[in-house]
């Protein structure tokens, strides 16, 4: 349920009726607007009636039952667009945020190389994977912590924050060390040992739409991470499997606008492994801003022929910089800044 305060509601009404939640056993959640504040409400459902009796209070405009299975996800518990900063870099708001770099950091050298790239075209965030999840036990699984140390210590030469991936509850705090966002993947989107993990780490959260995974299931996957106590959650959608093979998933563009309607969370796109294909990156890029995305994760590799893993999806660092300078004036058009 939401309590929607009245306009100019004050601190100390807004803390009155949310210790009176508390005292009845639920967990709050503030949204505070421009006009209203709104009070998120999360516990035992069958309890909840004894919230109606809130609305006598004169500061209560109104309690209402949120709909959606996905409470504090929901646009209902929060109708703004939630925004935040990732060491000065803007999420969720008029700025499309850029991430890019190799899917494996593989050496140094490569890291170096192409973070040096991707700055230089105007990456906002470099990504990089330390830990990697491969179908075949066979294939490259990543320098696992010196990954994380590389990532580290390019951050700190290039002034980039990173993205990266953590695949099990124990490494969280590790990651959680040498990286300012952590992604939880495709096949860990369900995972929610560590859902409820990342929640207590106090770092931003990247969390990838799994290949079978339903938008009523990926926003439930974000209502573990909001509900453990950690707001900045950014949804990103990264393709679905279906029945077509010219790709290596489908690119659910839909998705964007649908999860705009029903959530209050920054989405982006990842067309890398949405398409699978390196040539088809750059028009699914421009098409998931044009659906309305927040910003883009895309790999790019200074020798995708060599790449230890996804080397057919990756861009070129000169391919990305024209990509760059591509989707600079359709920012401008779409009332953005990149």
């Amino acid at each position: 349920m939401i309590i929607v305060l009245k306009p100019g509601s004050s601190d100390a009404d807004i803390e009155d009726v949310s210790r009176r939640v508390r005292d009845f056993g639920f967990k709050t959640h503030l949204s505070k607007g421009e006009v209203r504040t709104i009070i998120g409400v999360v516990g035992d459902d069958r309890a909840k009636e004894q919230l109606l009796a809130l609305q006598s209070l004169d500061c209560v405009e109104n309690v209402v039952r949120i709909l959606q299975p996905f409470k504090l996800a929901s646009r209902e518990a929060h109708p703004e667009n939630t925004q935040f900063k990732v060491n000065g870099v803007p999420v969720g708001g008029k700025q499309i945020v850029v991430m890019a770099g190799p899917c494996s950091v593989e050496s140094r050298a490569q890291l170096q190389a192409v973070a040096g790239g991707v700055k230089a075209a105007g990456a906002h965030v470099l990504r990089g994977g330390a830990f990697k999840p491969r179908t075949s036990p066979y294939a490259f699984q990543g320098l696992e912590e010196e990954g994380l140390q590389l990532l580290k210590e390019t951050s700190k030469s290039t002034g980039l924050p990173v993205v990266t991936e953590v695949m099990e509850p124990d490494k969280v705090d590790v990651v959680a060390e040498h990286a300012d966002i952590l992604q939880i993947g495709a096949r860990n989107v369900q995972n929610f040992s560590l859902l409820k993990r990342v929640a207590e780490c106090g770092k931003p959260v990247l969390l990838k739409r799994g290949m079978s995974t339903s938008i009523q299931e990926w926003l439930l996957s974000a209502e573990y991470v909001l509900a453990g106590g950690n707001p900045n959650v950014i949804l990103c959608e990264r393709g679905i499997r279906t029945f077509e093979t010219s790709t290596r998933y489908t690119l659910d563009l839909n998705a964007i606008p649908v999860v705009k309607k029903l959530s209050h969370l920054p989405v982006m796109v990842d067309p890398s492994h949405g398409t699978g294909h390196w040539e088809y990156v750059a028009a699914m890029a421009k098409a998931g801003l044009a659906a309305g995305a927040d910003g883009l994760i895309i790999e790019v590799h200074n020798n995708p022929a060599e790449a230890l893993s996804d080397g057919p999806q990756s861009l070129k660092p000169t391919k990305f910089a024209q990509l760059m300078g591509e989707l600079r004036p359709l920012a401008q058009v779409l009332g953005r800044t990149l």
